[in-house]
Formats: C-alpha cells, sequence, structure tokens
C-alpha cells in the first residue's frame, strides 16, 4: 500500500475515534449527548423549554420544542462564534430577577444571525454546555487541512449510514449522492460502489468509504495539470514544481526555495518529502489551501503605511449602527454594536434623544425602533471598540437632546470611555491635518455637532444628517422644522468640547478649500454624494484629500437597504456608512474592501486619490498622467462540493458562475457562464471571461454561484468579493462564502488568471 494510502488509512482510523476521543476528554459532552431541556428566552414574556441535544457527529446541535415529535432542528457548532456566562445579553438581563446568573448562558453566531439565550435547571447543567461548546469549538478552531479533511469524511459516512450499523449499502450510497449534490445514473454509481467493495460484502466500510471518497473527489483537471509538469507523470519534483510556480504562478526568483516549503507544508507522504518531492496529494492540498487561494497573503496582514493623515484612508463605517432590523419598526440593540465592531467597524453613529428620568436614549427619531440606554451603549463600545482592530474608532453622534440631558451625555462618555477618549483636539495638536491612525491607536473619537471657536454662542448649525433625522423620519402628523437649513440648536459646552471631528453643514467645495479646518465633517445622503461627483469630480476628490467625508443612505430606505458603496469610493470619500445588518452585494463589497490590511477597518486610499497636484476624475480615467489599461482574463475550470439551496434530497443544483467588476463606470461589467444540469459535486465550466480594467487600483472582483432557474430568479448559492490588486495570478481556488459572508468550507471554485497589459 502506497504511503499516501496508508496515510488516508492512519487519517481514517482517527475520524473513526474522534467521538470517543471527544467523550474521553470531556465528560460535559456525554451530557449534552444525552440531551437537556434548557430554556430559550425571546422576551420577558416569552420563556420556553426546548430539548437540546449534541449529535453523535459532535459538530450539530439538534433541538425541538417540548410538544414536536420528531421535528428537530439544528445548528452548526462551527457557527458559534462566542459563549457568554452569567446575564451578558439585553434578553438575560431583562429576565435577571427571575433566574440566576450562573444558569444563564447565551451562544452567539457568526454572521447576522440572532444569539440564543438559554437558562438552565441548575449552575453544574449550565456550565457542561459552556465548557462542552467551547471545548468543541477550541477543536474546530486547531483542526489542520487534513484533519478538516477527515472530519469532512466522517460528516458524509455518518449521514449516509442511515441504519447505523457503521457500515453503508447501495441504497444508502445512492442517497448519498443526492444529499452531496450529485446526479449520478444508477449504473455508474453501481460501479463506483463496487471498485470501493474490496471485501466483497456488498457493504462499504472504513478503508472503502475513504476509496469511495477518492473516487468521488478525484480532480481530472488537477491530475492533467500535474502530469503537465511532471517529469514522470507520478509525481512533481523540487524542480517541477519550482518550473510550475514559476511559469503558472508567475512567483519569480524565490520559487525554488518556495517549492521546499510548499512540500514541507503540504505533502503528506513521508517518503515523498524526504525525496523533496510532491504527490498529486499534495499538490492538490497546496491548490486548495491559504496559499492557493486567489488572494494575496501579503496582503492579508498589515502591509499599509498608517502613518498619513487619517482623511488619506477608506473607513469601514456603519450607518444607525444600533438597528438590527427596518428603519421604522425594527429592535435596537447593543448586539448591533458588537457585531459590526467585531467586523472591523471603525465608525459607528448613535443617535441621542431625551429620555425618561433624565437618562438619554438611542433610537431613529419618530420611528416605531425600540430605545436602548445611551449608558449601555457607550458601555458596550468601551467594551468592544479594539476587539478586531487596534486603530481609532470614530463614533459618530447625532444629538437631538436638551441642554441638561447633553450634560448627562458628556458625563457618561468622559466617564465610561476615561483614557480612551480622545479629548476634543487639545490630544492631537490639529494645525493643518488630521493625525494619522498610528498617532491615534487605542483613541476613541466623538464626532458631532461643536461650539465654533470664534464665536461664544452656544448654538451650532444643524447639519445635513440632522436635517434628516427630522425631515425624512417625521410621520406625516408631524410636521418638521420649518425653516431646517437655518434651524440652530442649544448645545452644551462640556458636550461640545468632546468633539474631535465638528459636523458642519457643506457650502462648497470653494467654501471648503479656503476656509475648513482639517478636523471639520461634511456629511452627504447618497443622492447629494452622486450629484456632486457627476457635476464636480475632481473638486470632490480634492475636498477629499484635506477633509473627511460621510455618506449615508437616503431616509426612502426604510428597509435598512444599502447604495452601492465604490461611487463614493471612486470620490474618496472615507466614512462611506452601510447598514452592517443587511446581507447583499453592497455588504459584500465593503467586506472585500476591508478584508485586506489586516482587517483594521483602514485602507490606504490609491496615490491618485490623495495626491492634490494631479486631479483624478473617475469619470475620465483615460486622462491620468500614468494610465496604463490591464486585460483581466478568469477562466473559470470547475466548482467543488457546493451548498444545496432546497434541502430536499432529491433537488441539487444546476450552477453557474458570474463575474461581476466594480470600479470606476468604464469598469464595471459583468459575465457569466453557461450553467451545468444537475451537479453541485464537480460542475466543470472550462469557460474564459475576460475585461479590460482602466483603473485596478479601484476595483474590486465579486464572484458569485447561483443555481439557474428557467421560472424564476436564480437562487444564491455563495461569493467571494476581493480587491483587483490583491489578486494572485495563476491556477487558483477561490474559497466560497454564504449570503452572510460566512465561509462554506470546503465549496471552491478552482480558476485561471490572467493579468496583462493591453
Amino acid at each position: 500500500m502506497s504511503d499516501v494510502l496508508q496515510s488516508e488509512k492512519v487519517h481514517y482510523k482517527k475520524m473513526e475515534s474522534t467521538q470517543t476521543c471527544y467523550g474521553r476528554s470531556h465528560q460535559n459532552l456525554e451530557v449534552m449527548k444525552a440531551g437537556m431541556f434548557l430554556r430559550k428566552v425571546k422576551s420577558r414574556m416569552w420563556k420556553r423549554q426546548r430539548h437540546y441535544k449534541l449529535q453523535e457527529d459532535c459538530k450539530t446541535v439538534a433541538y425541538k420544542s417540548s410538544w414536536a415529535i420528531n421535528s428537530y432542528s439544528t445548528f452548526s457548532i462551527s457557527d458559534v462564534e462566542d459563549v457568554r456566562e452569567g446575564h451578558q445579553s439585553e434578553m438575560l438581563l431583562s429576565v435577571a430577577d427571575e433566574f440566576p446568573a450562573d444558569c444563564c448562558f447565551t451562544l452567539v453566531f457568526r454572521g447576522r444571525r440572532g444569539n440564543l439565550d438559554l437558562v438552565a435547571e441548575s449552575a453544574e447543567k449550565a456550565q457542561a454546555w459552556i465548557q462542552g461548546v467551547r471545548a468543541l469549538m477550541e477543536n474546530i478552531e486547531n483542526m489542520d487541512e487534513s484533519t478538516k479533511l477527515d472530519q469532512w469524511i466522517s460528516d458524509w459516512f455518518l449521514k449516509a449510514d442511515r441504519n447505523k450499523d457503521g457500515r453503508m449499502n447501495f441504497r444508502e450510497t445512492k442517497k448519498l449522492l443526492k444529499m452531496m449534490n450529485v446526479d449520478m445514473n444508477e449504473e455508474h454509481a453501481h460501479c463506483l460502489f463496487m471498485r470501493a467493495d474490496k471485501s466483497k460484502s456488498g457493504t462499504l466500510e472504513d478503508q472503502e468509504f475513504v476509496e469511495f471518497y477518492k473516487m468521488l473527489t478525484e480532480r481530472i483537471e488537477v491530475l492533467d495539470l500535474f502530469q503537465d509538469y511532471s517529469s514522470d507523470g507520478q509525481i512533481l519534483s523540487q524542480c517541477d514544481l519550482e518550473e510550475f510556480l514559476r511559469e503558472e504562478q508567475l512567483e519569480g526568483e524565490a520559487s525554488y526555495e518556495h517549492a521546499l516549503q510548499l512540500i514541507d507544508r503540504y505533502e503528506p507522504s513521508n517518503t515523498a518529502r524526504m525525496n523533496h518531492s510532491m504527490s498529486i496529494d499534495g499538490f492538490l492540498m497546496y491548490l486548495t489551501s491559504p496559499e492557493g487561494s486567489i488572494f494575496n497573503p501579503e496582503r492579508q496582514g498589515l502591509f499599509q503605511d498608517m502613518s498619513q493623515p487619517l482623511a488619506h484612508y477608506y473607513i469601514s463605517s456603519s450607518h444607525n449602527t444600533y438597528l438590527m432590523e427596518d428603519q421604522l419598526k425594527g429592535p435596537s440593540s447593543v448586539e448591533a454594536y458588537i457585531q459590526a465592531l467585531k467586523r472591523g467597524c471603525r465608525c459607528v453613529e448613535v443617535d441621542c434623544w431625551n429620555g425618561a428620568n433624565g437618562e438619554p436614549v438611542v433610537y431613529h427619531g419618530h420611528t416605531f425602533t425600540s430605545k436602548i440606554l445611551l449608558k449601555d451603549v457607550i458601555t458596550t463600545i468601551a467594551n468592544y471598540a479594539f476587539k478586531a482592530s487596534e486603530y481609532p474608532l470614530i463614533v459618530s453622534i447625532e444629538n437631538h437632546c436638551s441642554i441638561e440631558q447633553q450634560e448627562v451625555m458628556a458625563r457618561l462618555f468622559r466617564d465610561i470611555l476615561g483614557n480612551m477618549l480622545l479629548r476634543s483636539t487639545v490630544d492631537a495638536k490639529v494645525v493643518s491635518e488630521l493625525p494619522s491612525p498610528e498617532a491615534l491607536k487605542w483613541k476613541i473619537l466623538l464626532k458631532g455637532k461643536k461650539i465654533g471657536n470664534e464665536s461664544e454662542s452656544l448654538t451650532d448649525e444643524v447639519s445635513d444628517e440632522d436635517e434628516a433625522a427630522e425631515m425624512n423620519d417625521c410621520p406625516a402628523s408631524e410636521s418638521p422644522p420649518t425653516d431646517a437649513k437655518k434651524s440652530k440648536q442649544n448645545l452644551c459646552k462640556e458636550l461640545s468640547d468632546l468633539m474631535f471631528c465638528k459636523s458642519v453643514h457643506f457650502q462648497s467645495f470653494e467654501h471648503s478649500r479656503t476656509s475648513a479646518k482639517p478636523n471639520e465633517i461634511s456629511s452627504f445622503s447618497e443622492s447629494k454624494a452622486r450629484k456632486y461627483s457627476k457635476e464636480a469630480g475632481s473638486d470632490f476628490v480634492l475636498h477629499n484629500t484635506r477633509q473627511l467625508t460621510r455618506v449615508y443612505p437616503s431616509g426612502m430606505r426604510t428597509d435598512s437597504s444599502n447604495y452601492c458603496p465604490l461611487d463614493m469610493w471612486n470620490m474618496g470619500c472615507q466614512i462611506v456608512a452601510l447598514n452592517f445588518q443587511t446581507a447583499g452585494m453592497e455588504m459584500d463589497l465593503n467586506d472585500g474592501l476591508f478584508t485586506q490590511n489586516g482587517c483594521t477597518g483602514y485602507v490606504l486610499k490609491p496615490e491618485i486619490l490623495c495626491n492634490r497636484e494631479r486631479l483624478f476624475d473617475p469619470e475620465k480615467p483615460e486622462e491620468r498622467e500614468d494610465y496604463h489599461p490591464l486585460l483581466f482574463s478568469v477562466k473559470v475550470i470547475s466548482g467543488q462540493q457546493l451548498p444545496k439551496v432546497r434541502q430536499k434530497e432529491r433537488s441539487i443544483v444546476d450552477p453557474l458562475v458570474r463575474v461581476e467588476m466594480y470600479g470606476v463606470p468604464l469598469d464595471q461589467a459583468k459575465q457569466e457562464t453557461k450553467y451545468i444540469d444537475n451537479n453541485g459535486f464537480n460542475p466543470n465550466w472550462n469557460e474564459s471571461l475576460q475585461f479590460t480594467i482602466h483603473t485596478p487600483e479601484l476595483a474590486l472582483v465579486r464572484f458569485v454561484l447561483e443555481d439557474y432557474d428557467t421560472a424564476s430568479r436564480n437562487d444564491f448559492i455563495g461569493q467571494y468579493t476581493l480587491p483587483f490588486t490583491c489578486i494572485q495570478p495563476g491556477y487558483r481556488h477561490v474559497h466560497l462564502l454564504s449570503k452572510d459572508g460566512m465561509s462554506i468550507h470546503p465549496s471552491s471554485i478552482y480558476v485561471h488568471i490572467k493579468i496583462a497589459e493591453l
């Protein structure tokens, strides 16, 4: 038996003992597997018993209501991001008088899924779940690629083995193929089954199942490429691999040393490693690894200069951060701040209004959205501000409070944020330009209305976004301020003094050029920003080399939909605020842009948007001095293990790939492949798509997979978005994400990328 097969056998034995290993190490898991009634809390009035049970795969939790007979729902441990003990959620805090803290815990999920607040009958039972889930999460986090593969095989075996006898008969095999998104005729399926059934027992077990899995997942397109570069058709020597890296992956001088590193890292066979060579298994592991990904690993960590003025950076920004759903009647929650900050958001919004008992509240004014206390919002910001990034956090304040409650606001910001709060411009010594993200590390900057230095008046003009709050959000029964443009608001000096960024009404680009101070910031609605970009593109770009600009969604977007941020980024606008709670193309672009540079929430703008001497107009990219358009060629080769769209057993996807280009208007384009009938497991397209890129440094590429439907709109399968400048050429895998931006491992698209000057 070859080393590779022996390695697979060892993997399988490890897989076989995974569950018993879990059981020996963690008695808590045995308690979880036995199942337990836990009280699910959704509100002060809704607290119901549910039966929760860890499944045999030690990766899935099934739950059902006490009255349900067999209708279990499930969630995956890999979807859990955090386990909080005690009253550490708004929901559990609201019932703190009913349930002791040591019986309560919260499961926090990745993406946009809501928390699961649970109460156990005793502290001991709560700890079994708290410690058990944490242990399982740690195990998943520490898995290497080969262990993930073992787990994946194990999962399919457990799903296919319907009668739980540790073997898989042909009937179970046919059901497995449907589950795996494969539509294979019975004759071919039986042929594969017989080839794998070496013992002639009519069932598959142990190594036979591994062989069946290998036959299913054989990648002919990768094998062909491997043999093109292999001197003997069996292995890649270090020289063979170096040639592949130089010729196809365009790695250049360091490719010989890199070839040896890849062999050491990915080759499963000890013999091949000792001979400095790579088998087809090692080659496939490299291609599907982060190094073989389309995203250049060198751009994933912090690689940009962080010492330039703040105005030179794109800043990941959220609109009405407190909202979990729509803008009219949805809930406000501190959880929305936690989710945004953990995603790397560096500018959050707080809308402050007068509350009962002298306590300012946060909500969307003049609507039916629920209210939360400002002090809870500030406490949450203090706790989570620097969990994902050490670079400055801007808190954008819409202040609608009375003088008395503004004084309370000032005290809360000072007392809760303490030394994290940058005290006005005194700390930063703003002279001719804003300080850098590097100089402002670990600091929280407040942005809002501020009393002017030249006047001792305690009033200030209402800014654009405050006008929008007053006018767009007023129900028909209420009348907005009569002369909003000239309306003034009394300001509390203590609060005004805490503002680092001063919100000002935008008058004109000429006025800003001659009179604006570096810490003054204007807010534009999306429509006003678009108007200025069309009418005075170069002036807008120049303005944004010096001043911070904030753009926010139209007041008509009551459903919390988003506008395309690219139009604003093209102008150099830094704070392009989006509704983080709403999944879709717009948030994919935002996530894609900020995936680079260590996910810090800060990305250095291209030099063309920071240069004050040579003005750039996104509408006329061909007029720039160093205009060098590129030809971007994508060969979409194949797909791997795509998820089902509909969970019905007989439903199999008909996948197509669309490549979408975003950037300056000339670069906006979309092309797609044909669809493949009934194959979500290993579809092959082998189609080439080509794009001309006029401004590469502003371009983003979005790969979208859809399930083709003749009668209705195509269903979304997965997507991946990244900056054009972060793309690695050559043979690459595009690892797909869900609608919420979560990994759907091992789903991917295999592509060949070529970038050339026109």
